[in-house]
């Protein structure tokens, strides 16, 4: 029988290396591990590796073959072990797995006391560039924020939305998901429940009103709690709330916190944002979109 010919591996003359080549989008079922227990959920997944200029291209079932393989439940080490994997089945010094998926977390109404599921978007990120990993952690929660000038501006009541902070940082130890949403939930006006009876209506109602917050004041305050942890190395905070109080069907307010290690001193200028100086070794932007 006739060898069938391997054109991926075949010599490429054009000189032109790929930082990035792989699959996006695979839908996979997974079981994830977290400091709360594990939960089986589904995820999307990214996966590539860098491609050198003298080859034609990767072998995209392999990254397949390798989730197929995959049996162990997901956290950091796993993800760290299974980006090793990848980049050495593709045969490449560099590679990256995105896993997105929907993690639950059962929650307890504030006043009835009784429970219900709610979910985050989260993701996973690992990374080997030239032979050295790193990862990431991205958690979007979803949270109510009663608008100040609102309840200042009127006899009573005020106006409340559903807004989505979204943290992703870079650490140096372990953080947990639930830390993150722990962290963003008690930052906002009043936090979200997957059931609520009408004690915990009113309970909810009076926390929102008792406590109102612009995008602003839930990002920097979620900012300085992420600032406190010293395992976290950098981040970012992003708060975007849709406003159904405007003659615009949909407005989006977004409000961009970055913070990352710089070794400048005082006060910087910089034309794309506001800088202040935190500390020796920290700087912080606002940047408003």
């Amino acid at each position: 029988m006739n060898a069938i010919a391997d054109v991926q591996s075949s010599r490429d003359l054009r000189n032109l290396p790929i930082n990035q080549v792989g699959i996006k989008d695979l839908r996979f079922p997974i079981s994830l591990k977290s400091k709360e227990g594990e939960q089986s959920t589904v995820a999307r997944l990214t996966m590539t590796v860098f491609l050198p200029a003298d080859q034609k291209g990767t072998h995209m079932s392999r990254f397949v073959a390798l989730m197929e393989k995959q049996t162990d439940a997901l956290d950091f080490d796993t993800l760290h072990k299974l980006t090793a994997d990848m980049v050495a089945l593709l045969d490449s010094h560099s590679g990256k797995i995105s896993v997105s998926f929907p993690f639950f977390r059962k929650k307890s109404a504030p006043v009835s006391g009784i429970q219900s599921l709610l979910d985050y978007d989260v993701t996973l990120t690992g990374e080997i560039k030239n032979g050295t990993y790193s990862h990431s952690l991205k958690v979007m929660v979803p949270v109510t924020s009663l608008c100040p000038c609102s309840k200042e501006i009127s006899q009573y009541g005020a106006h409340n939305q559903r807004s989505h902070v979204t943290v992703s940082l870079i650490a140096n130890a372990d953080v947990g998901i639930e830390e993150i949403i722990d962290y963003v939930e008690a930052q906002a006006s009043c936090q979200l429940y997957g059931l609520l009876k009408r004690p915990d209506e009113k309970y909810v109602t009076e926390k929102a009103y008792e406590n109102p917050k612009f995008v602003e004041d839930m990002v920097r305050d979620v900012a300085t709690v992420l600032i406190a942890d010293k395992r976290i190395e950098s981040f970012v905070v992003e708060s975007e709330t849709s406003n159904r109080y405007t003659t615009i069907p949909l407005t989006l307010i977004s409000l961009i916190l970055k913070v990352k290690p710089n070794s400048n001193k005082g006060r910087l200028n910089v034309s794309d944002g506001l800088w202040h100086k935190l500390n020796d070794n920290m700087r912080l932007s606002l940047m408003y979109g």
